[in-house]
């Protein structure tokens, strides 16, 4: 029996205004995100990635069409405590140290478990993260990528059920991030989270994911989805696959646009 998806996006549209003007974001996007699956959307600048994001999480409303989480209209949804978000930037809370800003969506997402208990599992997050010893450090005191890991850190320890994920590593260079793509497959094998993750990097993208979503430029709609065909857990021996190479060239493809016959020329 095939799987139900645990999301399920049906003909979105999503236009808003800026200033006199109207902007068409997103246009007729349909897509299914089974449980516990890793998604990722790829896709030119503006083509409304993060506009789709911003409606997943109900910060912003769809024009046309509907998203269903379970089969609830997202509108009609009790989103608390089941969406974590990661973005860019870590956006840790300066004056708490590392521990503090981890045990941040705890006290507000898992309020019945002892403090005793969130304490003992934040520390575990660090510790799975390579951090252990770095829990009373304030975020100025570490890097770049120990920051990220706190703020994976963060999303994952009140487990939600879906986890947005915006260009999580772009600012990292290209060693740290790719540290932190392993980083990331080794703690959600642990979760039992639904990840949309957006990303500008194709290899990334085919490197995390069962299923990636091809957007063509404003307005985004699907122009393919592809399911990666590759099993886990994945690591360095993937990236320098003739496999991986080809897939990463199809989407490479397909986002400029080059015709179905040149793709299979070359």
């Amino acid at each position: 029996m095939p799987t139900v998806p645990h999301i399920v996006i049906e003909n979105l549209t999503v236009q808003y205004r800026v200033k006199d003007n109207a902007v068409l974001a997103l246009e007729d996007v349909s897509i299914g995100v089974p449980p516990r699956s890793f998604v990722s959307i790829v896709g030119p600048s503006g083509c409304g990635k993060t506009t789709l994001l911003k409606v997943l999480s109900g910060v912003l409303k769809a024009t046309r069409g509907r998203v269903l989480i379970d089969g609830r209209p997202i509108e009609k949804s009790d989103l608390s405590g089941k969406i974590g978000h990661i973005f860019q930037r870590p956006l840790l809370l300066p004056w708490r140290t590392a521990l503090g800003n981890v045990l941040l969506t705890t006290e507000i997402a898992r309020k019945e478990i002892s403090k005793r208990d969130r304490v003992a599992e934040a520390r575990r997050w660090l510790s799975l993260t390579g951090l252990g010893g770095f829990e009373d450090r304030l975020p100025h005191e570490l890097s770049g990528g120990m920051q990220q890991r706190v703020s994976l850190c963060r999303a994952l320890a009140f487990r939600p059920p879906i986890l947005l994920m915006d260009e999580p590593f772009a600012a990292l260079d290209e060693i740290t991030r790719e540290a932190m793509q392993e980083e990331l497959l080794r703690l959600w094998s642990a979760t039992e989270s639904t990840v949309i993750f957006v990303t500008h990097s194709i290899s990334e993208a085919v490197l995390l994911s069962e299923r990636v979503i091809v957007m063509t430029a404003r307005p985004g709609r699907v122009d393919e989805i592809i399911d990666v065909p590759f099993s886990r857990p994945r690591g360095e021996e993937l990236r320098g696959s003739a496999r991986f190479t080809e897939l990463v060239q199809h989407v490479r493809h397909k986002l400029r646009g080059v015709p179905a016959e040149l793709r299979e020329a070359s």
